[in-house]
């Protein structure tokens, strides 16, 4: 089983390297927008364990980043506490993190675990989610949460 997973871990980093999935030089997975989680609500990932895109009309700026909400309260309960929704890994691919790289995600590919969200890339031969839902988590962390302190400012 090891193996099989160091494999995939390795073709996960080949088949996104290959196909344009360049590494972001930012700590915040975000475009030139300036928007976070690409206009999904945090609110909704953290407390309702959804996917919803966001509205401008409820939006709220925390570190120099849009972030979408799907109501008035939503943004009220964010700006409470904005810190408390952020994504973990500036919103990169939390298994990318472990395998030591900066991907994009696709903003429905998500895990909700102990008060913290996680979210995930999905490539045709590869889905990043299932990999980290297959592997213990604990471990998971404990490497990407040291890679993730290299890869943050790079």
């Amino acid at each position: 089983m090891k193996t099989l997973f160091k494999t995939t871990l390795i073709a996960l980093a080949l088949s996104i390297g290959t196909i344009g999935f360049a590494q972001d030089k930012k700590a915040n997975n975000i475009d030139d927008s300036k928007i976070g989680l690409q206009g999904y609500s945090p609110v909704s990932y953290l407390d309702m364990g959804l996917a919803q895109r966001g509205s401008k009309q409820y939006k709220s700026i925390y570190n120099k980043i849009a972030y979408y909400f799907t109501s008035e309260e939503q943004k009220k309960t964010f700006d409470g506490n904005p810190k408390k929704y952020m994504p973990q890994y500036g919103g990169f691919c939390a298994f990318g993190i472990y395998a030591g790289a900066k991907f994009r995600v696709d903003p429905n590919k998500f895990v909700v675990s102990n008060g913290k969200y996680y979210l995930f890339l999905n490539d045709v031969e590869v889905d990043a989610k299932q990999l980290w839902i297959s592997e213990k988590e604990s471990k998971l962390l404990a490497t990407a949460n040291t890679n993730w302190k290299g890869l943050r400012t790079k």
